[in-house]
């Protein structure tokens, strides 16, 4: 099955074919469908948003479409910056600018718990959608360590391996990371979901 990924990041675009390919599904980009749809992610929820780009890129593109919404929720920030992880302090700022505001905007502050969020969709021509979450618990570091990953994988600690997300190996990352889980969970649905429709 061919499904076209509602996403221009090229790391994601690695992460979902490293792990769905095992099923038997070629995620090609946008650009190889022929299509280029910007979506404006109006929704409250990594949900909703997820929906949104799908929905989006498989009415453009005629084909299956899958998307990931995700994002760092911090418990201290009420969960910011949640659905606007890609957008926070505004236009203007690369992956470390972002996280270095999230770092100043934590200073003082010892709660320190989060969670990477990823909520996984795919939309099918004939209505059907596929939809999965998954979370990965951490804690927000006090400095940026690793030079692996994208994001906030710097910033972004986890206890039990001692380790940032950017210091782990790709292979250690998926294996706990949150789009991991989402993906795995999605994986068991599309399989069941395949096997329905024979």
């Amino acid at each position: 099955m061919k499904v076209v990924l509602a996403s221009k990041n090229q790391h994601k675009l690695v992460e979902m074919r490293d792990i769905l390919s095992a099923q038997g599904v070629e995620v090609v980009l946008e650009s190889d469908a022929g299509v280029d749809v910007e979506v404006e992610e109006t929704g409250a929820t990594f949900e909703e948003n997820s929906l949104l780009k799908a929905r989006a890129v498989m009415e453009a593109a005629g084909l299956p479409a899958i998307a990931d919404d995700s994002g760092l929720s911090v418990d201290a920030l009420n969960g910011a910056p949640g659905v606007y992880s890609a957008r926070y302090g505004g236009e203007g700022l690369d992956d470390a600018g972002r996280y270095r505001l999230l770092l100043e905007n934590m200073r003082g502050q010892l709660d320190r718990r989060c969670r990477f969020v990823s909520v996984i969709t795919l939309c099918m021509p004939n209505g059907d959608v596929i939809s999965a979450r998954g979370e990965c618990p951490g804690a927000l570091a006090y400095a940026p360590q690793g030079e692996n990953g994208f994001g906030y994988d710097p910033v972004f600690f986890v206890p039990e391996k001692k380790k940032t997300f950017a210091q782990l190996t790709p292979e250690e990352k998926n294996a706990i990371s949150h789009r991991g889980k989402a993906l795995e969970a999605f994986q068991e649905k599309l399989a069941a979901y395949l096997a329905e429709k024979g």
